[in-house]
């Protein structure tokens, strides 16, 4: 169905995307540093639920559309790359958002819809999962089985994360080199999004 090389790059693509920080991943440290990461482990199933969704639901829509518009996914990721490179430059400007003790503790449902409105879901829909994911039901339930399995341990290394934060077990950790690094892997991976739109 997928060639070694296609789940290797689909499993880097979203390796890529679910570490960087945003909006559920934060949730996700902040549950952590609140709750501890043996009460935040449902969290995992709520982000998991709630991109499942939002890539599904994005992937039909985009399915569909490109029947009538056959140079959408190509714009779709260069306009992804684009975006990656400037989440890359401003990632590297500014300074990384760590959660703090004050911080409510993340709900399930909170999390859920977190990720349901997350725009990752759009880039795994039109730029991460093959086309053929939205199409066909093996290469669906291939790709959403790599996703999910991917998806697990790195929600448990926000979870944790937070958590040694909260025990302070991270004093020596440096965010803005922390921030500096994921940006440089941001802005090597729009290069490559941008180069499979052009060829």
């Amino acid at each position: 169905m997928f060639s070694v090389s296609a789940i290797a790059l689909l499993a880097v693509g979203i390796v890529v995307v679910l570490i960087t920080p945003g909006p559920t991943n934060t949730l996700l440290a902040s549950a952590g540093l609140r709750q501890g990461v043996r009460r935040s482990l449902p969290l995992i199933a709520a982000e998991l639920a709630g991109y499942l969704v939002a890539i599904s639901v994005w992937g039909r829509f985009l399915a569909q559309a490109a029947h009538a518009l056959p140079w959408l996914p190509a714009l779709l990721r260069v306009a992804a790359g684009t975006y990656i490179a400037w989440l890359a430059v401003d990632m590297w400007r500014a300074a990384v958002a760590l959660p703090d003790s004050t911080q409510k503790a993340s709900g399930t449902l909170r999390l859920f819809i977190a990720t349901l409105l997350n725009p990752k879901a759009l880039l795994f829909a039109g730029t991460i999962f093959p086309a053929a994911a939205f199409v066909l039901w093996p290469a669906y339930l291939l790709s959403m089985l790599i996703f999910a399995c991917l998806l697990a341990p790195i929600a448990l290394a926000w979870i944790a994360f937070g958590a040694a934060l909260g025990r302070g077990k991270l004093g020596w950790l440096d965010p803005a080199k922390i921030q500096r690094g994921a940006s440089v892997v941001l802005g090597v991976f729009s290069l490559t999004l941008a180069w499979s739109a052009l060829h």
